[in-house]
């Protein structure tokens, strides 16, 4: 493996994360390297939804006795360091879950094998899932190297008995709209949810913006982890902005654009007028929202039992709605549509086995029981439609808000590019000094230099 472990280090050297070395050769010493021995081990980072693939495992391995598939949970950063880690010492596990914004360099550090090239998996067909999945997860050499597995996409969440209170009707919520000059009715509501410490709104005269009880909208950070997912990704796409040149495998990224910097200076100007938190204030949503310090927040449909689970000071269920993202000038509303994948591990030594394992994932019987769950929208239509029951009967939640996108197709996909980590790392600083007041929308635009001449680079072969 000697290409392919120079190729990694070098890339960890290049994402200032080549102290994971360290963490590969400890792991190498366990004396649990890759062995053919029938275990298919498969990570993930959700807790959630491990029981729910806990089942898929154990009616698989009723299937297939003749292996014995071993699931493992890490944290979401324990988890890449560990995957990372696992693939210089060959000790990766043989299936994981992916991510978009993992999958450009790990199909060009060559450490995942194209399923269609496996008997088991060559069946995978774009047209059995979601429009557009699969498509996310074939590389630019044509092959496939992930299995859909589930789709997000994001909406508001929000305290109805804040809402109520304020005198804003679900109604008004669900028809929200939004412009960078004032904010329009988004922003009006906003300011009516905000409340400072005197108890006066923020619509109302002698607002005190630096003294603040609830805030109306939350910010959790900048967003430069993952192109402003559940930040401010909804306006900058409404607003009528394309982060690249052209998705899947993008060459050039378009931050300089008015259409960007102009929603980007209108979101953090939230937090500038008090119906935001700060960047020293800015917490989880779901966090301030269960100490009724913010009265709704954007997050993505993966944390639906999460928001409605809270619990008032007095152990009662909170609440929790959900609402659409606001219409922007585009006259649409807008929501980045990820899409997570199981991969193969160029390196297992039960690459038919580990087939077989994504196949059944990836097949309607897994995603069905993965459906009646309703922590996730599985890929396929009939698991999404469970998920949608399950959420109807048992939170008695509506989640249109979440599947409106995908039915009107007003989705928009999370860049996949070469250097992602690179990237991210030149853009999370200048995103976190905008929140922070420290520099103007405009420096963007030096950032966008900065990427593109990244991304003109040719990936090492």
């Amino acid at each position: 493996m000697g290409q392919r472990f120079t190729r990694l280090r070098k890339a960890l050297a290049a994402t200032a994360i080549a102290g994971l070395l360290g963490a590969a050769t400890a792991c190498g010493s366990t004396g649990q390297g890759a062995q053919a021995d029938g275990v298919v081990d498969y990570w993930l980072w959700d807790s959630a939804q491990q029981p729910g693939y806990q089942q898929c495992a154990d009616a698989f391995q009723q299937e297939n006795p003749d292996v014995r598939v071993r699931i493992t949970q890490y944290g979401w950063d324990d988890y890449w360091q560990k995957v990372t880690a696992g693939f210089i010492a060959d000790t990766a596990p043989d299936v994981f879950t992916n991510h978009l914004a993992r999958f450009a360099q790990y199909a060009d550090l060559g450490v995942l094998l194209p399923l269609d090239q496996l008997e088991a998996t060559q069946g995978i067909a774009d047209e059995d899932y979601q429009e557009g999945l699969a498509e996310l997860w074939k590389g630019q050499d044509g092959h496939r190297y992930g299995a859909p597995k589930d789709w997000d996409t994001v909406a508001i969440f929000y305290n109805r008995a804040m809402t109520q209170e304020a005198g804003i009707s679900d109604e008004q919520l669900a028809t929200m709209e939004w412009n960078p000059t004032d904010g329009g009715t988004f922003e009006q509501i906003v300011a009516r949810l905000t409340v400072d410490a005197n108890g006066v709104r923020g619509d109302e005269p002698g607002f005190n913006k630096n003294r603040i009880r609830t805030y109306g909208f939350n910010i959790d950070e900048a967003g430069g982890g993952n192109y402003g997912q559940t930040q401010w990704s909804p306006f900058t796409a409404s607003n009528g902005w394309h982060a690249t040149d052209v998705n899947p495998w993008a060459n050039r990224f378009n931050f300089d654009d008015p259409k960007f910097q102009d929603a980007l200076a209108w979101y953090f100007s939230l937090a500038q007028k008090g119906y935001a938190p700060d960047f020293a204030a800015s917490s989880d949503s779901d966090r301030l929202m269960a100490a009724n310090q913010a009265a709704m927040a954007i997050n993505g449909s993966w944390m639906i039992g999460t928001f409605t689970s809270l619990e008032t000071a007095a152990g009662e269920r909170m609440d929790i709605k959900v609402a659409p993202t606001p219409i922007g000038p585009t006259g649409h509303r807008a929501s980045m549509f990820n899409g997570l994948a199981d991969s193969i591990w160029v390196g297992t030594p039960e690459p038919e086995k580990a087939a077989r394992w994504v196949a059944y994932l990836a097949g309607a019987e897994c995603q069905d029981i993965i459906g009646r769950a309703g922590v996730v929208f599985p890929a396929r239509p009939s698991g999404t439609q469970l998920a949608t029951e399950y959420n109807r009967t048992q939170r008695q939640l509506d989640v249109t808000p979440f599947t409106v996108h995908v039915t009107d197709g007003t989705t928009f996909q999370a860049p996949v590019v070469n250097y992602a980590a690179d990237i991210q790392a030149l853009i999370r600083p200048a995103l976190d000094a905008i929140y922070m007041g420290r520099e103007p929308v405009s420096s963007m635009t030096a950032v966008n230099e900065q990427v593109n001449a990244l991304l003109e680079q040719q990936p090492e072969g």
